[in-house]
Protein backbone atom coordinates (compact mmCIF):
# COMPACT_ATOMS: atom_id res chain seq x y z
CA UNK A 1 0.00 0.00 0.00
CA UNK A 2 1.37 3.75 -1.03
CA UNK A 3 0.39 6.79 -1.16
CA UNK A 4 0.72 9.73 -4.17
CA UNK A 5 3.86 11.46 -2.37
CA UNK A 6 5.91 8.25 -2.14
CA UNK A 7 4.64 7.01 -5.82
CA UNK A 8 6.06 10.57 -6.85
CA UNK A 9 9.53 10.18 -4.86
CA UNK A 10 9.92 6.38 -6.44
CA UNK A 11 9.06 7.67 -9.54
CA UNK A 12 12.32 8.48 -12.26
CA UNK A 13 11.33 12.50 -12.10
CA UNK A 14 11.51 12.09 -7.89
CA UNK A 15 15.06 10.04 -7.73
CA UNK A 16 15.92 12.76 -9.67
CA UNK A 17 15.10 16.12 -7.90
CA UNK A 18 16.08 14.31 -4.59
CA UNK A 19 19.05 13.45 -6.10
CA UNK A 20 19.80 17.08 -7.13
CA UNK A 21 19.22 17.59 -3.18
CA UNK A 22 21.70 14.72 -2.46
CA UNK A 23 18.78 12.62 -1.17
CA UNK A 24 19.02 9.10 -2.18
CA UNK A 25 15.99 6.32 -2.79
CA UNK A 26 15.37 3.54 -1.68
CA UNK A 27 16.25 0.63 -4.16
CA UNK A 28 12.78 -1.64 -5.49
CA UNK A 29 13.21 -5.20 -4.01
CA UNK A 30 13.05 -7.99 -5.83
CA UNK A 31 10.25 -10.23 -4.27
CA UNK A 32 9.23 -13.85 -4.95
CA UNK A 33 7.69 -14.07 -8.38
CA UNK A 34 6.71 -18.23 -8.21
CA UNK A 35 10.20 -18.54 -9.38
CA UNK A 36 11.14 -22.34 -10.18
CA UNK A 37 14.41 -21.97 -7.84
CA UNK A 38 15.54 -20.28 -5.58
CA UNK A 39 18.29 -18.70 -6.75
CA UNK A 40 19.49 -18.27 -10.33
CA UNK A 41 22.50 -15.54 -10.18
CA UNK A 42 26.01 -15.33 -9.60
CA UNK A 43 27.50 -16.66 -6.31
CA UNK A 44 30.90 -16.27 -4.66
CA UNK A 45 31.64 -18.35 -2.18
CA UNK A 46 34.50 -18.66 0.59
CA UNK A 47 35.29 -20.30 4.03
CA UNK A 48 38.34 -20.21 6.94
CA UNK A 49 40.66 -22.16 7.78
CA UNK A 50 39.30 -25.73 8.82
CA UNK A 51 35.47 -24.58 7.99
CA UNK A 52 33.33 -27.48 9.03
CA UNK A 53 30.30 -26.40 6.93
CA UNK A 54 31.11 -25.92 3.27
CA UNK A 55 30.70 -29.50 1.83
CA UNK A 56 27.26 -28.89 3.09
CA UNK A 57 26.79 -25.22 1.56
CA UNK A 58 27.79 -26.46 -1.56
CA UNK A 59 25.61 -29.43 -1.55
CA UNK A 60 23.08 -27.13 -0.94
CA UNK A 61 23.70 -24.54 -3.45
CA UNK A 62 24.13 -27.53 -6.01
CA UNK A 63 20.23 -27.67 -5.79
CA UNK A 64 20.15 -24.24 -7.44
CA UNK A 65 20.20 -22.66 -10.68
CA UNK A 66 23.14 -20.04 -9.83
CA UNK A 67 26.53 -20.08 -11.31
CA UNK A 68 28.78 -20.95 -8.16
CA UNK A 69 32.04 -19.44 -8.14
CA UNK A 70 34.59 -20.36 -5.44
CA UNK A 71 36.70 -17.34 -4.05
CA UNK A 72 40.61 -17.87 -5.35
CA UNK A 73 43.14 -18.58 -2.17
CA UNK A 74 44.37 -15.44 -2.69
CA UNK A 75 41.81 -13.45 -1.84
CA UNK A 76 41.99 -14.65 2.13
CA UNK A 77 45.63 -15.17 2.21
CA UNK A 78 47.16 -11.86 1.15
CA UNK A 79 45.76 -8.58 1.79
CA UNK A 80 45.20 -7.69 -1.99
CA UNK A 81 42.61 -5.25 -3.61
CA UNK A 82 39.22 -6.94 -5.13
CA UNK A 83 40.98 -5.77 -8.33
CA UNK A 84 44.12 -7.51 -8.07
CA UNK A 85 42.02 -10.73 -7.51
CA UNK A 86 38.32 -10.64 -8.84
CA UNK A 87 38.94 -8.42 -11.78
CA UNK A 88 35.65 -7.26 -13.03
CA UNK A 89 33.62 -10.43 -12.04
CA UNK A 90 29.94 -9.03 -10.69
CA UNK A 91 28.02 -11.32 -8.00
CA UNK A 92 24.58 -11.56 -6.70
CA UNK A 93 25.01 -13.45 -3.52
CA UNK A 94 28.42 -13.49 -1.64
CA UNK A 95 28.47 -16.71 1.14
CA UNK A 96 31.14 -17.15 3.60
CA UNK A 97 31.82 -20.24 5.96
CA UNK A 98 33.29 -19.15 9.36
CA UNK A 99 32.38 -21.94 11.04
CA UNK A 100 36.38 -23.06 11.19
CA UNK A 101 37.20 -19.75 13.16
CA UNK A 102 39.03 -20.49 16.52
CA UNK A 103 40.98 -17.61 17.28
CA UNK A 104 40.19 -13.63 17.23
CA UNK A 105 43.51 -13.45 15.39
CA UNK A 106 41.68 -15.83 12.76
CA UNK A 107 38.62 -13.68 12.09
CA UNK A 108 41.32 -11.84 9.04
CA UNK A 109 40.25 -13.93 6.55
CA UNK A 110 36.22 -12.89 6.80
CA UNK A 111 37.85 -9.20 6.68
CA UNK A 112 40.03 -10.04 3.07
CA UNK A 113 36.57 -12.05 1.46
CA UNK A 114 34.40 -9.02 1.90
CA UNK A 115 36.94 -6.01 1.84
CA UNK A 116 37.85 -7.62 -1.91
CA UNK A 117 34.21 -8.74 -2.91
CA UNK A 118 31.86 -6.46 -1.19
CA UNK A 119 32.09 -3.56 -4.21
CA UNK A 120 31.23 -6.91 -6.33
CA UNK A 121 27.65 -7.51 -4.79
CA UNK A 122 24.99 -6.30 -7.16
CA UNK A 123 21.60 -4.70 -6.20
CA UNK A 124 18.98 -6.90 -4.52
CA UNK A 125 22.29 -9.05 -3.52
CA UNK A 126 22.52 -11.25 -0.42
CA UNK A 127 25.56 -11.93 2.03
CA UNK A 128 25.17 -15.25 4.03
CA UNK A 129 28.07 -15.71 6.64
CA UNK A 130 27.72 -19.58 8.50
CA UNK A 131 29.43 -19.97 11.62
CA UNK A 132 28.58 -22.43 15.00
CA UNK A 133 26.94 -21.34 18.13
CA UNK A 134 28.81 -19.52 19.96
CA UNK A 135 27.32 -21.23 23.28
CA UNK A 136 28.30 -24.77 22.08
CA UNK A 137 32.33 -24.03 20.97
CA UNK A 138 35.09 -25.73 22.97
CA UNK A 139 37.17 -22.68 24.55
CA UNK A 140 36.07 -19.13 25.18
CA UNK A 141 38.37 -17.67 21.95
CA UNK A 142 36.21 -19.99 19.79
CA UNK A 143 33.29 -18.67 21.63
CA UNK A 144 34.49 -14.95 20.81
CA UNK A 145 35.42 -15.60 17.49
CA UNK A 146 32.01 -17.30 16.48
CA UNK A 147 30.11 -14.14 18.11
CA UNK A 148 31.97 -11.76 16.21
CA UNK A 149 30.32 -13.32 13.19
CA UNK A 150 27.03 -11.77 14.43
CA UNK A 151 28.24 -8.35 14.87
CA UNK A 152 29.90 -8.57 11.26
CA UNK A 153 26.51 -9.79 9.71
CA UNK A 154 24.46 -6.80 11.18
CA UNK A 155 27.32 -4.08 10.06
CA UNK A 156 27.25 -5.53 6.34
CA UNK A 157 23.63 -5.40 5.95
CA UNK A 158 23.49 -1.91 7.30
CA UNK A 159 26.36 -1.12 4.46
CA UNK A 160 25.08 -3.06 1.97
CA UNK A 161 21.32 -2.46 2.49
CA UNK A 162 21.19 1.16 0.19
CA UNK A 163 21.65 -1.17 -2.34
CA UNK A 164 18.44 -3.49 -1.65
CA UNK A 165 20.69 -6.36 -0.31
CA UNK A 166 20.69 -8.01 2.55
CA UNK A 167 23.14 -9.99 5.20
CA UNK A 168 22.38 -12.78 7.20
CA UNK A 169 24.15 -14.82 9.93
CA UNK A 170 22.97 -18.85 10.04
CA UNK A 171 24.18 -20.96 12.85
CA UNK A 172 24.71 -24.59 12.40
CA UNK A 173 24.82 -27.22 15.62
CA UNK A 174 27.28 -29.79 15.58
CA UNK A 175 25.28 -32.58 13.96
CA UNK A 176 22.75 -30.15 12.05
CA UNK A 177 24.92 -30.01 8.88
CA UNK A 178 21.47 -32.16 6.92
CA UNK A 179 18.88 -29.31 8.11
CA UNK A 180 21.03 -26.34 6.72
CA UNK A 181 19.15 -26.46 3.31
CA UNK A 182 15.62 -24.58 4.22
CA UNK A 183 17.26 -21.31 6.27
CA UNK A 184 20.35 -21.55 2.98
CA UNK A 185 17.58 -21.60 0.70
CA UNK A 186 15.52 -19.21 1.73
CA UNK A 187 17.90 -16.41 2.62
CA UNK A 188 19.18 -16.71 -0.74
CA UNK A 189 15.77 -16.44 -2.32
CA UNK A 190 13.82 -13.03 -2.82
CA UNK A 191 11.24 -14.73 -0.55
CA UNK A 192 13.57 -12.90 2.44
CA UNK A 193 13.41 -9.51 0.45
CA UNK A 194 12.79 -7.37 3.67
CA UNK A 195 14.55 -9.67 6.14
CA UNK A 196 17.90 -8.53 6.87
CA UNK A 197 20.33 -8.16 9.94
CA UNK A 198 18.83 -11.53 11.34
CA UNK A 199 20.80 -14.47 12.91
CA UNK A 200 19.04 -17.91 12.12
CA UNK A 201 19.60 -20.72 14.02
CA UNK A 202 19.66 -24.07 12.98
CA UNK A 203 19.42 -27.15 15.21
CA UNK A 204 19.63 -31.05 15.18
CA UNK A 205 16.17 -32.53 14.15
CA UNK A 206 15.16 -35.35 11.83
CA UNK A 207 16.31 -34.34 8.47
CA UNK A 208 13.99 -34.43 5.95
CA UNK A 209 14.32 -34.25 1.62
CA UNK A 210 13.49 -30.95 0.34
CA UNK A 211 10.59 -29.86 -0.99
CA UNK A 212 9.31 -28.54 -4.35
CA UNK A 213 10.27 -24.80 -3.95
CA UNK A 214 6.76 -24.13 -6.00
CA UNK A 215 4.69 -25.55 -3.73
CA UNK A 216 6.78 -26.57 -0.60
CA UNK A 217 3.42 -26.77 1.24
CA UNK A 218 2.04 -28.87 -0.91
CA UNK A 219 -1.13 -30.98 0.70
CA UNK A 220 -0.39 -29.20 3.98
CA UNK A 221 -3.53 -27.91 5.79
CA UNK A 222 -2.71 -24.52 7.52
CA UNK A 223 -4.83 -22.18 9.91
CA UNK A 224 -4.50 -18.64 9.93
CA UNK A 225 -6.21 -16.51 12.53
CA UNK A 226 -7.01 -12.96 11.42
CA UNK A 227 -7.06 -13.95 7.50
CA UNK A 228 -9.41 -11.50 6.40
CA UNK A 229 -7.69 -8.47 5.63
CA UNK A 230 -4.33 -7.05 6.02
CA UNK A 231 -0.72 -9.44 7.11
CA UNK A 232 -3.45 -12.47 7.87
CA UNK A 233 -4.77 -11.97 4.14
CA UNK A 234 -1.45 -12.04 2.68
CA UNK A 235 -0.19 -14.40 4.80
CA UNK A 236 -3.14 -16.85 3.86
CA UNK A 237 -2.85 -16.10 0.14
CA UNK A 238 1.08 -17.04 0.24
CA UNK A 239 0.49 -20.41 1.73
CA UNK A 240 -2.55 -21.35 -0.61
CA UNK A 241 -0.31 -20.29 -3.49
CA UNK A 242 2.81 -22.70 -1.90
CA UNK A 243 0.23 -25.25 -2.10
CA UNK A 244 -1.35 -25.59 1.57
CA UNK A 245 -5.43 -25.81 2.18
CA UNK A 246 -6.30 -22.63 4.58
CA UNK A 247 -8.93 -22.54 7.51
CA UNK A 248 -8.72 -18.62 7.65
CA UNK A 249 -10.51 -17.46 11.23
CA UNK A 250 -12.32 -13.75 12.05
CA UNK A 251 -14.41 -12.69 14.03
CA UNK A 252 -18.42 -11.85 13.07
CA UNK A 253 -17.88 -8.49 11.56
CA UNK A 254 -15.66 -9.57 9.38
CA UNK A 255 -17.55 -12.60 8.04
CA UNK A 256 -18.13 -11.15 4.35
CA UNK A 257 -14.52 -9.96 3.70
CA UNK A 258 -13.29 -13.47 5.25
CA UNK A 259 -15.58 -15.70 3.02
CA UNK A 260 -14.11 -13.09 0.05
CA UNK A 261 -10.42 -14.05 0.94
CA UNK A 262 -10.48 -18.03 1.68
CA UNK A 263 -13.12 -18.40 -1.78
CA UNK A 264 -10.59 -16.99 -3.82
CA UNK A 265 -8.00 -19.17 -2.91
CA UNK A 266 -9.68 -22.47 -1.88
CA UNK A 267 -9.83 -22.11 1.54
CA UNK A 268 -12.22 -22.77 4.71
CA UNK A 269 -13.45 -19.93 6.87
CA UNK A 270 -14.32 -20.25 10.23
CA UNK A 271 -16.36 -17.16 11.68
CA UNK A 272 -15.45 -17.29 15.27
CA UNK A 273 -14.13 -15.26 18.54
CA UNK A 274 -10.63 -16.73 19.40
CA UNK A 275 -11.26 -15.36 22.83
CA UNK A 276 -14.25 -17.27 23.36
CA UNK A 277 -14.44 -20.29 25.57
CA UNK A 278 -15.79 -22.54 22.91
CA UNK A 279 -13.23 -21.04 20.31
CA UNK A 280 -10.58 -23.86 21.08
CA UNK A 281 -12.68 -27.06 20.85
CA UNK A 282 -14.31 -25.51 17.88
CA UNK A 283 -11.33 -24.89 15.98
CA UNK A 284 -9.80 -28.58 17.00
CA UNK A 285 -12.44 -30.26 15.43
CA UNK A 286 -12.48 -28.23 12.21
CA UNK A 287 -9.12 -28.79 11.61
CA UNK A 288 -9.41 -32.79 12.76
CA UNK A 289 -12.28 -33.13 9.81
CA UNK A 290 -9.42 -31.19 7.34
CA UNK A 291 -7.15 -34.75 8.28
CA UNK A 292 -5.45 -32.13 10.89
CA UNK A 293 -3.25 -29.18 10.75
CA UNK A 294 0.50 -28.63 9.64
CA UNK A 295 1.07 -24.85 10.14
CA UNK A 296 -0.41 -22.44 13.10
CA UNK A 297 -0.23 -19.28 12.56
CA UNK A 298 -1.24 -16.84 15.35
CA UNK A 299 -2.20 -13.65 13.60
CA UNK A 300 -5.08 -12.32 14.88
CA UNK A 301 -3.94 -9.22 17.10
CA UNK A 302 -5.33 -5.60 18.55
CA UNK A 303 -3.70 -2.68 19.32
CA UNK A 304 -5.51 -0.20 22.10
CA UNK A 305 -3.05 1.94 22.77
CA UNK A 306 -3.29 4.96 26.14
CA UNK A 307 -0.13 5.71 28.37
CA UNK A 308 -0.34 3.27 31.22
CA UNK A 309 -1.75 6.43 33.46
CA UNK A 310 -4.58 6.78 31.06
CA UNK A 311 -5.01 2.66 29.72
CA UNK A 312 -8.70 1.06 31.57
CA UNK A 313 -8.20 -2.41 32.19
CA UNK A 314 -10.45 -3.51 29.75
CA UNK A 315 -8.15 -2.45 27.38
CA UNK A 316 -5.06 -3.74 28.84
CA UNK A 317 -7.36 -7.56 29.27
CA UNK A 318 -8.59 -7.13 25.61
CA UNK A 319 -5.37 -7.30 24.06
CA UNK A 320 -3.27 -9.63 26.37
CA UNK A 321 -6.38 -11.99 25.53
CA UNK A 322 -6.64 -11.52 22.08
CA UNK A 323 -2.43 -11.18 21.11
CA UNK A 324 -1.25 -13.66 23.69
CA UNK A 325 -3.41 -15.50 26.08
CA UNK A 326 -5.89 -17.24 23.23
CA UNK A 327 -3.16 -18.31 20.96
CA UNK A 328 -1.58 -20.34 23.64
CA UNK A 329 -5.37 -22.04 24.82
CA UNK A 330 -5.80 -22.88 20.89
CA UNK A 331 -1.90 -24.46 20.90
CA UNK A 332 -3.29 -26.49 23.87
CA UNK A 333 -6.64 -27.78 22.21
CA UNK A 334 -4.97 -28.44 19.12
CA UNK A 335 -1.82 -30.89 20.98
CA UNK A 336 -3.82 -32.54 23.73
CA UNK A 337 -7.27 -33.12 20.70
CA UNK A 338 -3.99 -34.57 18.32
CA UNK A 339 -5.08 -31.95 15.99
CA UNK A 340 -1.62 -30.81 15.46
CA UNK A 341 0.04 -33.16 13.13
CA UNK A 342 3.83 -34.76 13.78
CA UNK A 343 6.10 -32.57 12.01
CA UNK A 344 3.89 -29.40 12.26
CA UNK A 345 4.42 -25.90 12.90
CA UNK A 346 3.12 -23.31 15.38
CA UNK A 347 3.87 -19.28 14.59
CA UNK A 348 3.30 -16.48 16.51
CA UNK A 349 3.18 -13.29 15.43
CA UNK A 350 5.78 -10.43 17.69
CA UNK A 351 6.55 -7.27 16.67
CA UNK A 352 9.14 -4.96 16.96
CA UNK A 353 7.53 -3.12 19.80
CA UNK A 354 7.08 -5.91 21.81
CA UNK A 355 11.49 -6.04 21.59
CA UNK A 356 11.96 -2.63 21.81
CA UNK A 357 8.49 -1.05 23.76
CA UNK A 358 7.08 1.84 22.20
CA UNK A 359 5.03 4.95 24.35
CA UNK A 360 1.60 4.35 24.43
CA UNK A 361 1.44 0.74 23.98
CA UNK A 362 2.37 -0.82 26.86
CA UNK A 363 0.12 -3.51 26.65
CA UNK A 364 0.32 -4.50 22.88
CA UNK A 365 4.23 -4.75 23.36
CA UNK A 366 3.79 -6.72 26.51
CA UNK A 367 1.83 -9.22 24.80
CA UNK A 368 4.47 -9.29 22.09
CA UNK A 369 7.02 -9.72 24.35
CA UNK A 370 4.96 -12.29 25.74
CA UNK A 371 5.03 -14.35 22.33
CA UNK A 372 8.76 -14.30 22.53
CA UNK A 373 9.00 -16.13 25.91
CA UNK A 374 6.12 -18.29 24.79
CA UNK A 375 8.42 -19.29 21.95
CA UNK A 376 11.76 -19.72 23.62
CA UNK A 377 10.15 -22.11 26.36
CA UNK A 378 7.55 -23.97 23.91
CA UNK A 379 10.47 -24.60 21.47
CA UNK A 380 12.39 -26.72 23.72
CA UNK A 381 9.47 -29.13 25.07
CA UNK A 382 10.58 -32.55 24.95
CA UNK A 383 7.37 -33.79 23.98
CA UNK A 384 7.52 -31.12 20.71
CA UNK A 385 10.65 -32.15 19.76
CA UNK A 386 9.44 -35.74 19.91
CA UNK A 387 6.42 -35.28 17.11
CA UNK A 388 8.96 -32.75 15.32
CA UNK A 389 6.80 -30.06 15.60
CA UNK A 390 8.67 -26.64 15.61
CA UNK A 391 7.73 -23.12 17.26
CA UNK A 392 9.09 -20.26 15.99
CA UNK A 393 7.92 -16.37 15.54
CA UNK A 394 7.98 -13.11 13.27
CA UNK A 395 8.46 -9.37 14.28
CA UNK A 396 7.23 -7.53 11.89
CA UNK A 397 8.80 -3.65 11.68
CA UNK A 398 7.33 -1.25 9.74
CA UNK A 399 4.54 -3.16 7.41
CA UNK A 400 2.62 -0.92 4.47
CA UNK A 401 -0.88 -2.06 5.28
CA UNK A 402 -4.33 0.06 6.60
CA UNK A 403 -3.06 0.75 9.86
CA UNK A 404 0.25 2.40 8.77
CA UNK A 405 -1.58 4.30 6.07
CA UNK A 406 -3.27 6.01 8.71
CA UNK A 407 -0.44 7.38 10.80
CA UNK A 408 0.09 11.13 9.72
CA UNK A 409 2.39 11.76 6.72
CA UNK A 410 5.30 12.77 8.21
CA UNK A 411 5.71 9.94 11.08
CA UNK A 412 4.95 7.43 8.07
CA UNK A 413 7.96 8.93 5.97
CA UNK A 414 10.18 8.50 8.78
CA UNK A 415 8.75 5.07 9.91
CA UNK A 416 9.57 3.94 6.57
CA UNK A 417 13.45 5.04 6.20
CA UNK A 418 14.24 3.85 10.12
CA UNK A 419 15.64 0.59 8.19
CA UNK A 420 18.70 -0.24 6.32
CA UNK A 421 16.39 -0.86 3.15
CA UNK A 422 14.89 2.91 3.63
CA UNK A 423 11.82 1.52 3.12
CA UNK A 424 8.36 -0.20 4.71
CA UNK A 425 8.01 -3.64 3.94
CA UNK A 426 4.89 -5.22 2.22
CA UNK A 427 2.87 -8.13 4.02
CA UNK A 428 4.01 -10.72 1.60
CA UNK A 429 7.12 -9.99 3.43
CA UNK A 430 6.26 -11.85 6.65
CA UNK A 431 3.69 -14.16 4.99
CA UNK A 432 6.86 -15.52 3.09
CA UNK A 433 8.90 -15.65 6.39
CA UNK A 434 6.11 -17.40 8.28
CA UNK A 435 5.53 -20.12 5.38
CA UNK A 436 9.37 -20.66 5.20
CA UNK A 437 9.30 -21.85 9.33
CA UNK A 438 6.09 -24.33 7.54
CA UNK A 439 8.28 -26.02 5.16
CA UNK A 440 8.96 -29.67 5.77
CA UNK A 441 12.23 -29.12 5.07
CA UNK A 442 12.74 -26.84 8.45
CA UNK A 443 12.22 -29.02 11.32
CA UNK A 444 15.46 -27.67 12.42
CA UNK A 445 14.75 -24.15 12.58
CA UNK A 446 12.70 -23.91 16.29
CA UNK A 447 12.84 -21.45 18.39
CA UNK A 448 13.40 -18.61 16.39
CA UNK A 449 12.41 -14.93 16.19
CA UNK A 450 12.95 -13.87 12.91
CA UNK A 451 12.45 -9.89 12.47
CA UNK A 452 10.84 -8.93 9.48
CA UNK A 453 11.68 -5.39 9.38
CA UNK A 454 14.22 -4.15 6.84
CA UNK A 455 17.24 -4.34 9.49
CA UNK A 456 15.34 -1.35 12.17
CA UNK A 457 17.68 1.03 13.48
CA UNK A 458 15.59 1.37 16.67
CA UNK A 459 15.30 -1.53 19.55
CA UNK A 460 17.03 -4.10 17.47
Amino acid sequence: MSDRVEDFINSNAGKKILGALGISTPTELSRDSASANYFSGSLLLGASENAQLTSSIEAVLGQSNGNIVSAPAELLNTPKSDSDVLGDARYDALVFDGSGFKDATELVQAYRFFNGAIRKLNRNGRVVILGRPHRQTDSAEAAASQRALEGLSRSLGKEVGGKGATAQLITVEQGAEANLSSALRFVLSPRSAFVSGQVIRVENAKATADSNWEKPLENKVALVTGASRGIGQAIAETLARQGATVLGIDVPPMEAELNSVMAAINGKALVADITAADAPAKISETLKEMGGVDLVVHNAGVTRDKTIANMNEQWWQMTLDINLAAAQRINRALLETGALNDGGSIVGVSSMNGIGGQRGQTNYAASKAGVIGYVDTMSQDPALKAKGITVNAVAPGFIETAMTAAIPFFTRMVGRRLNSLSQGGQPVDVAETIAFFGYPESRGVNGNIVRVCGQNWLGA
